[in-house]
């Protein structure tokens, strides 16, 4: 054995931009795994009429007018902020619905129109970002 010393060099991470879809993918998985995350229009209709919903996500490309006025208009009664996905099948992959194969990539997309959070779950940095978009969108709407 040496009796030399080995000193780690501390680990720079460079601070990388995180786009808003980024940052909704990384806070829906983990809402996922702390059990507070809602999909489907029945789930999202019933948390967002409760009142407990804190997100709601839309997908762009649902076909059914009524569904999306339904979801717009329970987002609006309960004050809830409303991002809108530009795909069904991304926003239900990045719900978890999405069958995976060995590689971890995506074999057979399940589509989802609609999907609430009601619970964050942890702090992160995804969630910081994201909160701060809604901050920006919900000031720029007011004036």
């Amino acid at each position: 054995m040496s009796d030399e010393e080995v000193v780690d060099a501390p680990v720079v991470e460079e601070e990388v931009e995180m786009s808003v879809l980024d940052a909704l993918k990384e806070v829906l998985k983990k809402a996922l795994m702390h059990d507070g995350l809602k999909k489907g229009l029945h789930e999202c209709a019933k948390a967002l009429d409760k009142q407990s919903a804190r997100l709601c996500c839309l997908a762009k490309d649902c076909e059914n007018e009524e569904y999306k006025k339904l979801i717009r208009a329970l987002s609006n009664e309960g004050k809830v902020s409303l991002i809108m996905v530009d795909s069904g099948k991304e926003l239900g992959a990045w719900c978890g619905l999405a069958k995976l194969d060995a590689d971890g990539e995506i074999k057979k997309p399940v589509r989802c129109s609609c999907a609430v959070i009601t619970e964050f779950g942890e702090e992160s940095r995804a969630l910081n970002v994201l909160l701060d978009y809604l901050k920006k969108q919900a000031e720029e709407a007011d004036e």
